[in-house]
Order: structure tokens, then C-alpha cells, then sequence
């Protein structure tokens, strides 16, 4: 296209009844460049932090398989990518002079023949999410380490999977998943992240709460190196560590390693151990056998077993069965649909365990409710039950 002249800009100005004087005497006139296609370029919205992240030289990723929604994450968080559609049609003009800019530069009181470069309508936006960790134990869980003399273990074609493994297939960031395998007692077995059998775990922790016992040690001074010392003929070291690391608070006295020994969730591992073998349970039986069943000095109560198991009071004699909520579907819809096909009608104080992890940041767990349940009255105790038919 020909160059405008400025006696052509001025025409223009005024055909359009405009006053030259009301505006910058500089004019930057647009033409399409060889390579405006819209195609090639994308817009991405970021927000103020997420921006200071790239001009600081750090990364953001794209993760999903081909079957999942995209994610974008940074160092330590994880966003949804929407597209937004524009109304008006956004140029990318290099080197554009923005007003402010023409305005302090008075002698560019001319004509700047400016090249668009390309062209869109709409641009990804992106919006904090929760981390998509499920996948994350789905996939450890496929093949449990069940101890150094397992014949599972030599013959076993599940994949294994390192830390990089694990960051290509999991919609998290980093940080996120690092904490999740922290969360779920995952450790490192010849540089591969594995999660103990559940027996296995159970014979490893009986190993030491027998020790402790034995030993008369104080359960808030459990020594590290004695305990390598005296079970170490029987388990590899690492793994007697790695159970006293996830059952137990690791701190420093006069330069020995001691543990202090978690109480809560010793007696949660031990009621799972009761309950899965029993589809349902007498809650007064079971509460004794609880109790016997922990190491000695131990107090058991039903507040530990959160998220873990439901105590069914409406029936007689009052039952306790296993629901395990990381069994529970991570999907909003489908977790509330999944609670009410369990029971019809849930208290707030019942339901929570099971719900508490799908708030997102600063959302409440009554919100939640509002928007997925309806409440009523039941024997003048609020109780929640699904907004839509179960099948």
C-alpha cells in the first residue's frame, strides 16, 4: 500500500469534521504486514505476580495429556486456561508509541508508518485452581512397595516414576506436588517415589511401637539411631526412618535425632487396619478393640478418624465403616453425588471431612454447601441433602 502524506491525513481529519488541534500532532498510520496472519499468536492474560515470575527469568508450564483440560503452572501454583472472546479485534503492533510516550517526544510531530504484525480475537485467561493431585496417588497406588523381599516388586511392568515423570503427568505445580507426596508418605526408593503397601507400613510401624514398648521410652523421645540399631537386622534402615519420619515429629536434643510419636495418626492407621477387613462395624465394639489395639499410653478417639470413617448413629446398635474421602471422586459434582448415593441426609459437622478439601482459596465450606445442597430441618438439626435426584 502507498505511504500516507500528511496532506492526506489532514483530508481525512477533515471529512471527519475532526480538529487537529484537540489532538497529537503525531499520526502513526497501520498497514497490514506480509505475516499478519492471525494464526500464530496467542495473548495470555497474567497476573501481576505471575508477570514478575517471567521477567525474573523463571518459567511458567503448560501440563496435561491429551484427554485433559490445560493447566498453567508456576513454581508453587496451578491455573485453569479459559479462552476469552473479544468484541474488538486486538493488533500487535511492534515498537507502537503509546500516547504518553508521543507526548513527550514533541519533534515526532509527523507521520509513523507502523507494520501490524498480527492479529486475535480472544486471549487465554487464566484463573487459580486446586492442584489436580488425585492422579498422583492413582498412580503410585498402581504398584505399592511392599518391602525389599517382595517377589512383586522383581517381576512387577506397572512404570515406576521420578520426580520429572511425575511433573510431565500431573496438573500441579512443583511446589504442590512435592507437598502432596509429602501428605500421602510417599518416599524414594532407588530414585523412584513409591508408596508403601498398607500391610507393609503396618508391619514396619508395629516394629517400632514394639520397640518403644520394650524399651520404655518416653513416646515424645523415640531415639533415631537406637531404633536403626535394633531393627535394622530385620527392615532396611531407610524404611524403619522413612515410618518413623511419617508416624512421628523429627527434632534435634544434644545432637541425637529423636522422634516425637504422632498419637493421631497412629491410631488412625490402626482403625483402618480394624475397619477394612469389615464392611461394617458394632461402633461400641469397635471402639474397644480401638483401644486395646494402640501401643500402650495411647488414647483413642473418634475425632481421628476424620475423613476416614462415618459413624452411622441412626442405626441400632450404632455402626462405623470406612470412607476414605481420597477414594472419593476430586470433581466437585461428582464427590457431592458420590456423598449422597452413601447417605441421603448429612450434617455440616459429618459432611466437612469429606468436602473440606475441595474449598478454593478463601471459599467456605457453608458456600460449597449452598451451592451443591439443600438444607432442611430434621429433628431440629440442620442436615443437607443433594439438590438433584440420585440415580
Amino acid at each position: 500500500a502507498a505511504m500516507r502524506s500528511r496532506a492526506e491525513v489532514d483530508a481525512t481529519l477533515q471529512t471527519a469534521k475532526l480538529n487537529p488541534a484537540e489532538l497529537l500532532p503525531a499520526v502513526q498510520c497501520l498497514s497490514f504486514g506480509p505475516q499478519a496472519g492471525g494464526g500464530e499468536c496467542c495473548l495470555l492474560q497474567l497476573e501481576p505476580g505471575l508477570c514478575a515470575e517471567l521477567e525474573a527469568g523463571r518459567s511458567l508450564v503448560i501440563r496435561g495429556e491429551k484427554d485433559e483440560h490445560a493447566v498453567l503452572c508456576s513454581k508453587d501454583k496451578t491455573y485453569d486456561m479459559k479462552i476469552a472472546d473479544t468484541s474488538n479485534m486486538l493488533l500487535f503492533v511492534p515498537g507502537c508509541k503509546t500516547p504518553e510516550e508521543l507526548n513527550a517526544d514533541a519533534a515526532s510531530c509527523n507521520i509513523i508508518h507502523s507494520q501490524i504484525a498480527g492479529f486475535s480475537k480472544n486471549y487465554w485467561e487464566l484463573r487459580r485452581c486446586r492442584p489436580k493431585l488425585k492422579k498422583l496417588r492413582k498412580l503410585l497406588m498402581e504398584d505399592p512397595y511392599e518391602g525389599p523381599d517382595s517377589q512383586k516388586d522383581q517381576t512387577s511392568t506397572f512404570s515406576k516414576y521420578t520426580t520429572e515423570d511425575l511433573l510431565s503427568l500431573i496438573q500441579a505445580s512443583e511446589e504442590e506436588i512435592l507437598h502432596q507426596l509429602q501428605v500421602i508418605d510417599a518416599c524414594k526408593i532407588e530414585g523412584y517415589w513409591r508408596v508403601l503397601d498398607f500391610d507393609y507400613e503396618m508391619k514396619l510401624l508395629n516394629h517400632v511401637t514394639q520397640l518403644i514398648d520394650s524399651e520404655s521410652w518416653p513416646l515424645s523421645k523415640v531415639p533415631l539411631c537406637a531404633c536403626l540399631e535394633e531393627l535394622g537386622s530385620l527392615e532396611p534402615r531407610e524404611m524403619i526412618e522413612h515410618i518413623l519420619l511419617s508416624y512421628g515429629r523429627k527434632y534435634v536434643d544434644a545432637g541425637e535425632v529423636f522422634f516425637e510419636m504422632r498419637e493421631d495418626k497412629i491410631c488412625r492407621a490402626i482403625a483402618q487396619m480394624l475397619l477394612q477387613n469389615a464392611v461394617k462395624f458394632n461402633l461400641s465394639e469397635f471402639e474397644e478393640v480401638w483401644q486395646q489395639s494402640v501401643p500402650e499410653g495411647m488414647t483413642t478417639r473418634l475425632d481421628q478418624l476424620q475423613g476416614l470413617a462415618l459413624v452411622d448413629r441412626s442405626s441400632r446398635p450404632e455402626t462405623i465403616f470406612l470412607l476414605k474421602v481420597e477414594d472419593l471422586p476430586e470433581d466437585n459434582q461428582e464427590r457431592f453425588n458420590s456423598l449422597f448415593g452413601v447417605r441421603q441426609k448429612w450434617t455440616e459437622v459429618d459432611i466437612t471431612p469429606y468436602i473440606q478439601d475441595l474449598c478454593a482459596e478463601k471459599q467456605t465450606v457453608g458456600a460449597l454447601l449452598t451451592k451443591y445442597a439443600r438444607s432442611s430441618m430434621l429433628n431440629g438439626v440442620k442436615v443437607y441433602n443433594s439438590r438433584r435426584p440420585i440415580s
